[in-house]
């Protein structure tokens, strides 16, 4: 028998003191969760030390949940789209090897680009988001934005001081996801922001890009400058994982499978 296992639950008083104490070090989770955990030890006669361990790995990962929960409601990426639930098996043009040494986030931590390229529909930006959440969990700081709704911010800040631009989420996080490029050609002056944006976010911090345009028309896509143009890519380009998918789309195949079932 273990001499040292925990006894039956205290009293309410006792049991009170404790959950008192534990709230006062910011344990609130294992202080609500404390009877249950005492009654669990007292039952699988469990020893002090493993007792211990157990409410502090209870209170851990409550908090690691808690955490993941604020900072992707905080991202701004949709739910629901992971990469578990991405179907390779339809989508064979892509290495599930290759996303799988991505979802490390080796990149992210090394403040490199990736480039999701390709026609609309192929999961470019289900694996876009995928990334995201796994640099979530992985614990960096992530912000998605849609194209449009990024280049409604640059606009915004085009007069700001360079001294408080570096305060904007989208300079300082980690990892900063842009969405749909290529669907409207760039202005000139939006063209000029997206260049300010990726020089400075260069060797400073992660990139995630979905395009429908190959590089070689980007030139196009960003007001037919091929200087400014020749810029961006050099910085998004010179430490970079480019995937270049061809493949069904993916809403097509849903829109198949639901012509099917009407017929």
């Amino acid at each position: 028998m273990n001499t040292d296992a925990i006894p039956a639950p205290p009293v309410s008083t006792e049991l009170s003191v404790l959950a008192q104490a534990l709230s006062a070090l910011k344990l609130d989770r294992a202080a609500e969760a404390l009877p249950g955990l005492l009654s669990a030890a007292a039952k699988s006669d469990l020893g002090g030390p493993a007792f211990l361990q157990r409410v502090l790995a209870m209170e851990l990962t409550a908090r690691e949940e808690s955490r993941i929960k604020t900072s992707l409601r905080l991202s701004g990426l949709p739910l629901g789209q992971t990469i578990s639930n991405f179907d390779f098996a339809f989508q064979p043009a892509i290495e599930r090897s290759r996303i799988e040494s991505l979802a490390t986030c080796s990149w992210v931590k090394e403040k490199q680009t990736t480039l999701l390229l390709g026609p609309p529909g192929v999961g470019k930006t289900h694996l876009a988001i995928a990334l995201g959440v796994k640099a979530v969990e992985a614990g960096f700081s992530v912000i998605y934005y849609r194209i449009e709704e990024l280049l409604h911010h640059l606009r915004v800040d085009a007069l700001t001081p360079p001294a408080q631009l570096k305060r904007r989420k989208y300079m300082n996080v980690s990892l900063l996801i842009v969405d749909e490029v290529g669907f409207e050609t760039f202005s000139k002056a939006d063209t000029n922001l997206f260049f300010r944006l990726v020089s400075y976010r260069y060797q400073r911090g992660a990139i995630c890009i979905t395009s429908n345009k190959a590089v070689k028309d980007w030139p196009e896509m960003l007001a037919g400058d091929e200087v400014i143009t020749g810029a961006i890519l050099d910085r998004l380009l010179h430490s970079s994982h480019v995937l270049n998918i061809r493949g069904r789309s993916y809403r097509l195949k849903e829109l198949e499978a639901t012509l099917h079932a009407r017929t």
